[in-house]
């Protein structure tokens, strides 16, 4: 009789999928190197977008306007210990309590909300208890590096963050929140991280010192296009 017939194919062995074969260490050495580095250019990646907008240099400086209504005439000043180029803004008429305040140029709001806090100032109650700061204020992103900042509005900024704004429009009132003694409106122009002089219509405000009290009229041209 013949014996068994074999085929000449070896004989099949199961993997148990319960017990893989382990990854042999240098696999696993050029796994986490490759893990590392791609985390490493990740964070290069991610520090390029913050740093380098940083590094360029301001843009051109916008053809700013007054933060009030167009043709009215205001009183710019500063005072010693107001801090250099900042301004204050009151009307040379009637009520300051309630004026509009408008985006001196179009941009991007970044901030509406609370510097400090409110106190107690009103128009129902001028000489209420002053808080601290700037109270209700808006600051807003023009591009180029270039921003404003507008302070101790009446009431709750009537601009949300975020929002795109438009030259000439209106942003709050004027008010006395945060440490103020009297109803104005507290402005400042910034190039990237520093205050300048203010420049209107393309003027300067001649405001740069606070070193002694300083005040001059002008009558806004910040007028509908």
């Amino acid at each position: 009789m013949l014996g068994k017939v074999t085929l000449g194919h070896p004989p099949r062995h199961r993997i148990s999928r319960r017990n893989p074969a382990p990854t042999p260490p240098r696999t696993r050495t050029r796994i986490v190197r490759a893990v590392l580095a791609l985390g490493a250019v990740a964070a290069l990646v991610a520090l390029a977008v913050v740093v380098v907008p940083l590094l360029r240099p301001p843009g051109p400086r916008p053809l700013f306007q007054m933060p009030v209504a167009c043709g009215e005439t205001w009183q710019l000043g500063t005072y010693p210990g107001h801090d250099d180029y900042d301004v204050d803004l009151f009307p040379t008429e009637g009520e300051a309590w309630g004026r509009p305040v408008l985006a001196s140029y179009a941009g991007t709001v970044t901030v509406a909300g609370i510097n400090g806090s409110l106190g107690g100032r009103t128009p129902e109650n001028p000489n209420g208890p002053r808080g601290r700061g700037g109270g209700y204020w808006v600051k807003i992103d023009h591009g180029g590096k270039w921003e404003t900042q507008y302070l101790h509005l009446l009431e709750p900024p009537l601009v949300r963050e975020g929002q795109r704004v438009a030259q000439g429009e209106q942003i709050g009132r004027v008010g006395s929140t945060g440490n103020s003694g009297a109803p104005h409106l507290h402005y400042e122009q910034r190039r990237g991280w520093d205050k300048v002089e203010t420049y209107f219509d393309g003027s300067p405000s001649g405001i740069t010192t606070d070193d002694r009290e300083y005040t001059v009229r002008r009558t806004s041209n910040n007028c509908a296009p």
